[in-house]
């Protein structure tokens, strides 16, 4: 005996599932799925004040210029793959076979001679700022 409790036979169904299924793969808003849309917001108030100085952007850490991040950061680039501790001749090797420009290879000759613990280490001894504490 077969189920009764549909209203629709299976031939209908099939029927109506390819007529929707646009609308549940689609990727955008349906009735059945409106808590997944996303809820509106304004532009007129922005989340965080701006800082006392202008030349800082936005996500740059306390006690670190916009410069500073740029500069770390394209360092992390040059030194990924990096064993540390990591000695000056070994970061130059390493910098020089990963393409890095002639200025970033001499920048990184100019370290003093010692181990250096990780990226953040190298990165102050070149001189760019140090991220504070945030709490």
């Amino acid at each position: 005996m077969p189920d009764k409790s549909d209203k629709h036979g299976p031939k209908l169904d099939d029927e109506i599932g390819r007529e929707t299924q646009g609308m549940v793969s689609g990727g955008h808003a349906t009735h059945a799925e409106e808590f997944k849309e996303t809820e509106p917001f304004s532009d007129d108030h922005p989340a965080d004040p701006p800082t006392s100085s202008g030349s800082e952007r936005e996500g740059s850490p306390p006690g670190m210029s916009a410069q500073d991040v740029e500069g770390r950061s394209a360092l992390a680039r040059l030194l990924s793959g990096v064993r540390y501790p990591a000695r000056p001749n070994e970061l130059v090797r390493h910098a020089a076979e990963a393409g890095g420009t002639d200025a970033a290879v001499e920048e990184l000759r100019t370290l003093p001679k010692r181990e250096y613990e990780n990226v953040a280490d190298v990165a102050e001894e070149l001189g760019y700022g140090r991220e504070e504490r945030r709490y």
